[in-house]
Order: C-alpha cells, then structure tokens, then sequence
C-alpha cells in the first residue's frame, strides 16, 4: 500500500528503540525523511549512517524545552508532515507508595512537554493546511494496568488535551490521535516485570509468562505492528480520522468501547 508520504518530513520521538524505532523503519521505508530523536548520539549516529538521505539524527531530551527550541531551528522552514511523540514512562508504582514529588516528576515526563511541543508544532502544521501528529500512550487510559497509577493518571490528561485541541482545529486539516498500546515487547515493559516479579517473589521471566498468559491472545505485542498502524495514521489516508485513541492490546481490554 503506498501512503504517499515519499520525501515528505516527520519527526520521530525516541527513535532508537522500542516503538520510536519501528515507527522510525516504516517511515523510511515508504520513502519519508525523518528527524530521528534520543538522547543517545552513538545509536543517532547508526541510524543516520545505514541512511543518510533519509534520516537526520537529533540528540537531545526531548522532554526539556531546550530541546523542542532547537527542534524547531532543525525543522526551519521546511514542511512539517508529521510528528510521532513518544519518551519514556514514570516508575512502576502503586498508588499509596507515590509522594507528591512522583506526580511533579510524571507530569513533567508525561504531559508538560507534549503541550509544548504540540503548541510548537501544530501552528507549522496549520499554515501548510496539513499535518499528523500521534501520541504513543497506553492501553491503559482505558482499562488501568497494575502499578501504572502515575502513568495512567497523566496519560488521561493528555488523552483530555488532545482531544480537546482535535476538535478546536479539527477545520485546519492537521489531525491528532493517540495509539495506546498493552503489553508489548520493548525495553519499556521491563519496569513492569521488576516490580511484578518484587512484589510476587519471582522472576523476571516468570513475571512475563503471567502477564502473556493473562492476554486473551496468550502474547505479547510486536512493537512493528503498531509502528504499521502509527505510520498509517501518520499519512493522508487517515485524513477522516482525529482526536481518537486507539487500543493496540491484543484484545486485552473488556469494555464495548476499548
């Protein structure tokens, strides 16, 4: 299937790794150019290397306003197409074991930085009349996951402001949606197997085989396939599409509506 999206521009949030990274790959093999982001420079630098006409490395912590600054220098006055905002998430926690300082740290990992980066990069958008952003949540805004509170809290913030800026532009032609993945298998569900297998006094690998088990489809999620649906929702062809969040769970979630 061509998305039409050859040598169009994307930015791509931690995309060395994980879902950053199969996003980063769909992309490129479609034909898009893309401003990779992390913070490590030695993966930036292989990434760029295996493809230089179609990848730019940008080495920076994305969740610091520094960094989206300097983000909108690269960018200059070249068409924005897309973004992909992805970072990492807050620590495994259940509710009575957070302090105030975890909800400061989580709303500053979680939310702050994805409001000024969309408010940077929305207008860029607005002016061609065209633009895709998606936001890499979790399942969880849906159906909450064990030790997830602080993720699960300002993840349904952004949920909130999201679809509440879908609708205020909804005319512009720049479309906003989120894509909220269950267990997957990328480096970020690791933190959940450490405290699943601390709190059950078992190991890594046990902690895992529960999980999948609990799945309705007896596995966990491979990160290309919802790096397939992101760069899909990234393209023209979700044009009808805005201000959705879409559960990629392997049917983990019971409600009508997950």
């Amino acid at each position: 299937m061509d998305l039409h999206i050859k040598n169009q521009l994307f930015v791509v949030c931690g995309a060395t790794s994980g879902f950053g990274s199969a996003v980063l790959k769909n992309l490129v093999a479609d034909g898009a150019k893309v401003i990779a982001i992390a913070r490590g420079q030695e993966k930036l630098d292989e990434l760029q290397n295996s493809n230089p006409d179609q990848i730019e490395s940008f080495c920076g912590d994305i969740t610091q306003s520094e960094t989206i600054h300097l983000l909108l220098e690269k960018i200059g006055s070249r068409k924005l197409s897309g973004a992909f905002v992805n970072a990492g998430g807050p620590p495994a926690m259940k509710t009575l074991e957070t302090k105030l300082d975890d909800w400061d740290n989580a709303y500053h990992q979680l939310l702050r930085w994805k409001v000024e980066l969309t408010q940077t990069l929305v207008p860029l958008m607005m002016k061609e009349s065209y633009g895709r952003m998606v936001f890499l949540e979790s399942s969880s805004v849906k159906q909450p996951i064990d030790n997830l509170v602080l993720s699960t809290s300002l993840r349904l913030s952004v949920v909130g402001f999201v679809k509440t800026l879908s609708q205020e532009i909804a005319e512009s032609g720049v479309t906003l949606n989120i894509v909220g993945p269950g267990y997957h298998e990328t480096p970020a569900i690791n933190r959940l197997l450490e405290k699943k297998a601390e709190q059950e006094n078992i190991t890594s690998q046990k902690a895992k085989d529960k999980i999948a088990s609990g799945i309705r489809m007896k596995r966990m999620g491979n990160p290309e396939d919802l790096g397939q649906l992101a760069t899909w929702l990234l393209s023209p062809s979700s044009g009808y599409i805005t201000g959705q969040t879409i559960s990629v769970d392997g049917g983990q979630i019971l409600g009508i509506h997950g």
